[in-house]
Order: C-alpha cells, then structure tokens, then sequence
C-alpha cells in the first residue's frame, strides 16, 4: 500500500479511468473487452442457461465478467451476499437466485451507469432481497460480518488500493464467511511506465 497526497491523486485518477471506460460499455459492452461479453462470455463461463433464464435480458447482455466466482462456491439459501464490482448486475442477480426469499444479494459498483439497468431489473425481482448501490471496494458502506459470503468478478486487478479493498472485504464478512474472487492475474512483473498509466488500469 502506498501513502501520502501522490497515491491518493493517483488513486483518484484511476478511479476517474475505470469509471470513464465502464459509462462508456455500460450502454453495449461489445467491443470493449478481449474476450466474450454478454449471454455468450456468461454461458462460455459454465453459467447455468437456467439462471440467465430467469434474469433480465438487459442484465445479462451486459456481462463483462472474467470468470464464474459460482463456479468457486454458491451461497446456501438464507445467506447475505456482497457481489463487489456488480457492473450490470448478472451475479447479484444469480446470487439473489441462489439465496432465495429467505437471503439478501447486494451488488455494489464504482459507476452509476453500470447499475442502471440493474436497478430497473431489480424493480420487477420477485425471488429474493436484491438491492444495487454505488460505492467503492475501498470504501463499503456496510456494518462489521454483514455477510455471509463476498464475490467479485474481474474487479479488484482495477482497484488501485488492494490492500485496503481486501480489508473492507474481509471485515464485512462474518467470522467463518467466504470470499470467491474471479479475476485477472499478472505472472510477470509489470513495468513502471504501465503502472503510472491510468489507462493501464482500466484495460
């Protein structure tokens, strides 16, 4: 973790990156990524065709995940779940599936645009407690053990202060909780001149 006022302008700039290329993908995310979006990057992730089924066809068009964190574990009904960097919603939305009418699912994400299509799908949402808010994984608005279990999808390679973001998550889980993350990893050393790129970041 780095200090002082630097880290903190970098912080922010990367902050204003990731937010800037999402708005942007938030309205059709084709074309934005290297690898597959939407029903066919979901389905090509092992994503069970039942549970898209039964999601918004707004939500599920706008997947932009990595990996498939249910493919890691899946929530027991009843449970509290935190999808951290929930973009259009798909995993919040299968984690409300899984969790049924007893559980809660709530998605949060850095960029407004991102979860409006969310929001309205969540309108409509009769199988269990589902909500969306805007916020940052180094910043979570929620008590101490709020959660059961914590997933995140292609999000924390963004987050420019990991170490303060796997904090948050862990403080927010309940003693016992579990943390299931999908994501980008880097097994090379990256230069300095890519880590000072903004740009970089929100690749």
């Amino acid at each position: 973790m780095t200090d002082g006022s630097s880290s903190s302008g970098q912080a922010e700039s990367i902050r204003a990156a990731v937010r800037a290329k999402y708005r942007v993908a938030a309205d059709a995310p084709a074309g934005h990524f290297p690898y597959p979006v939407g029903r066919a990057g979901a389905l090509g992730l092992g994503y069970d065709p039942a549970w898209l089924g039964a999601i918004s066809e707004a939500v599920v068009e706008r997947f932009v995940g990595v990996g498939n964190p249910f493919a890691l574990t899946r929530p027991r009904p009843g449970a509290a779940v935190l999808d951290v960097g929930c973009g259009g919603g798909l995993d919040t939305f299968v984690a409300a599936l899984l969790v049924g009418p007893g559980g809660r699912s709530v998605g949060i994400d850095l960029t407004p645009e991102m979860l409006t299509p969310a929001r309205a799908a969540s309108a409509g949402w009769r199988v269990g407690g589902v909500e969306f808010r805007e916020a940052a994984a180094e910043e979570l608005p929620f008590a101490d053990g709020a959660f059961d279990l914590a997933i995140s999808n292609g999000v924390l390679n963004l987050v420019f202060d990991k170490e303060r973001a796997y904090s948050e998550l862990f403080r927010v889980l309940k003693p016992g909780g579990t943390l299931a993350v999908a994501d980008l990893l880097v097994v090379e050393e990256i230069p300095a001149a890519v880590l000072a790129d903004v740009d970089a970041w929100s690749t």
